[in-house]
């Protein structure tokens, strides 16, 4: 999955990744709107992880939802 179907299928995904990281909110989930780096950025910051392990995550996520 590619950061275009991210973006063009954030309103669907947008619940998911509110199951997925139950520390952002609806607010950042809708400003994030399938934003990679902004979505990376708001797990470090919640999560307190590293840019490596935001990504990690990411990707985990778009796998799973293939």
């Amino acid at each position: 999955m590619n950061k275009d179907i991210i973006e063009g299928n954030w309103t669907e995904l947008k619940g998911k990744a509110k199951v997925q990281w139950g520390k952002l909110s609806d607010d950042r989930l809708d400003v994030i709107a399938g934003k990679r780096d902004q979505l990376a950025g708001e797990l470090q910051k919640a999560y307190g992880i590293s840019r490596d392990e935001a990504e990690k995550q990411i990707r985990d996520f778009e796998k799973a939802q293939q």
